[in-house]
């Protein structure tokens, strides 16, 4: 068994959505202070790094991230990548080839060497789906789609990539890390943290094969 950490370092100089706090850690009490303990404080986004976005991030009524099915979370994935295109549209989609049956995909993109080359700064020319690769992925019945970007929609287009997949209740991972894995299948492990009330979650992502 190999196990691949696909999640990204929790660091304060990891980049964040633009707007976003940077991750803020601090050491509140230490051993070598005389504490009788080391104790760290965490103040974040629930968007950082790699997490899960969920349905209520941007559909009113949407369910909160605590209640997002553990099933769907957890199980068998397929890996695919897709270079030389700038947007994944369904044409994208149609070149390369995905198992039928398909029920996780995640995609690995350019954006992996930003987080292999240690990137400190947002680019906001990632790569990432635009409504008709949103809807291919949804007509095909894949239930969660992960993505090596943080956030799973373009830039300067971001609400119907995410509502065409949130409606469908595809669960969508932004901000994964495949730079060192290859394509194929694997096992998926993805838990986000149960937050009362939260459109989101930091998660630690395996993949298992």
């Amino acid at each position: 068994m190999k196990i691949h950490d696909i999640s990204l370092t929790l660091s304060e100089t990891l980049p964040v959505w633009p707007g976003d706090r940077r991750t803020h850690i601090e050491r509140k009490m230490t051993l070598e202070g005389g504490d009788m303990a080391n104790v760290t404080y965490i103040k974040m986004g629930a968007h950082t790094g790699t997490h899960v976005d969920a349905p209520c991030h941007f559909l009113k009524g949407g369910s909160c991230v605590a209640s997002l099915p553990l099933e769907i979370l957890v199980g068998e994935a397929v890996v695919i990548e897709i270079f030389g295109e700038s947007v994944l549209t369904k044409a994208a989609f149609q070149k390369v080839s995905i198992p039928e049956g398909t029920k996780r995909l995640l995609i690995k993109t350019k954006n992996s060497e930003h987080w292999a080359q240690g990137a400190t700064e947002f680019d906001e020319n990632y790569i990432a789906l635009d409504k008709s690769g949103a809807e291919y992925i949804a007509q095909r019945g894949i239930l969660l789609v992960g993505v090596d970007a943080l956030s799973v929609a373009s830039f300067h287009d971001l609400v119907a990539t995410h509502e065409v997949l949130l409606k469908k209740d595809v669960v969508i991972v932004e901000g994964l890390n495949l730079a060192n894995v290859e394509e194929g299948n694997y096992t998926l492990y993805c838990l986000p943290l149960k937050i009362a009330h939260s459109d989101g979650a930091p998660a630690r992502a395996i993949l298992v094969e």
